[in-house]
């Protein structure tokens, strides 16, 4: 059995909490500690049995809280080498840290983490496969990526349920407020994806056997849910795969406000 539940998604704040009766793990911490602390209670989970918190990248929106509340219930930090020098500069990283380029996979309770490759204009960014306890049922999490490298789609393959970015609507981010730079930087292969872009990466997702999706880390200026959404269940339509009968998918919100997935 695997829990998966995103504690809040957005340029705001992302924090996604995956465990077993065991206890679990949270990747990112993207909310100040109170808030955090505040989520896994509404979501019925022990701060105290988080046994490690897997981040993906340095910017704000994914480590606002994390020097608090991994201080305050003494927990472990993960990372790869520049993700750690990085928060290091930012004067984040306190207490007991890992660096996760020097293993393929960490043990955290119960639970096996593979580290992937992501491309974001970051330091050194990394996305996460989860393997529950059984050592099959596998969960993804892929958000602040440019693109799907062929490696990319590669290690996500497979996964059971797959947590994947779908930033912004191309249409409505040049036709938006953002100055052309910023535009430039989040189309390029190292911004965020597009909600075409993750719905062709659905589509080879479904071909190999994966039912459970979330979409994440929407723009609040430049998507909407209901965009998203449609943009990916029409995509999977038009392959003749239908929703609730061949894959299930979901928005998630800037603040979970839905019910545990249990894999």
């Amino acid at each position: 059995m695997l829990k998966f539940c995103p504690l809040f998604s957005s340029s705001s704040g992302n924090s996604v909490y995956i465990g077993d009766n065991s206890g679990g793990i949270l990747v990112d911490v993207g909310r100040s500690a109170k808030q955090t602390d505040l989520m896994l209670k509404k979501i019925g989970v022990e701060a105290d049995s988080i046994k490690g918190i897997f981040v993906t990248h340095e910017h704000t929106d994914h480590i606002n809280g994390l020097s608090v509340f991994a201080a305050k219930h003494n927990i472990p930090v993960y990372a790869s080498t520049g993700t750690l020098a990085a928060l290091k500069n930012k004067g984040v990283l306190t207490g007991k840290h890992i660096d996760i380029s020097v293993t393929e996979n960490i043990q955290v309770a119960d639970l096996d983490i593979k580290p992937i490759k992501t491309s974001h204009d970051c330091a050194d960014g990394r996305g996460y496969i989860i393997t529950g306890c059984d050592g099959v049922t596998k969960a993804a999490i892929a958000t602040d990526t440019g693109y799907i490298s062929t490696e990319l789609l590669s290690d996500i393959t497979g996964c059971r349920l797959v947590y994947l970015e779908s930033n912004h609507d191309v249409d409505m981010l040049k036709t938006g407020p953002y100055p052309f730079q910023l535009q430039k930087r989040i189309l390029s292969n190292i911004g965020h994806l597009s909600n075409d872009t993750c719905a062709d990466a659905l589509r080879a997702l479904v071909n190999k056997g994966s039912t459970h999706f979330i979409l994440a880390h929407l723009s609040m200026e430049n998507n909407t849910p209901q965009l998203a959404y449609e943009t990916a269940t029409n995509a999977l339509r038009e392959m003749g795969a239908l929703e609730n009968r061949d894959y299930f998918l979901k928005v998630a919100e800037p603040e979970n406000n839905d019910n545990m997935i249990i894999l």
